[in-house]
């Protein structure tokens, strides 16, 4: 799921080497994802009215629900 939400997030930044992305498991098995980039590329990440934020969050729910998993992703500034 990191390598989903790292190749997505690098295809939209124009600093594709500041993007990090990092992802914790819980005890319960529920996937956090945190992403960062540039602070210029913030805006390119997040999208209008956080649409673009929003499909990166349903893709990444899809592929956990095909692995029977819970996702989420968190942008950090």
């Amino acid at each position: 799921m990191k390598e989903l939400i790292e190749f997505i997030a690098k295809s939209l930044v124009e600093n594709p080497d500041q993007v990090t992305i990092s992802e914790e498991e819980d005890e319960d098995g529920s996937i956090l994802v945190k992403l960062a980039a540039a602070q210029e590329d913030m805006g390119r990440i997040i999208g209008k009215q956080g649409r673009t934020a929003k499909a990166m969050r349903t893709l990444l729910n899809a592929k956990a629900t095909r692995e029977q998993k819970k996702a989420a992703l968190q942008i950090l500034e």
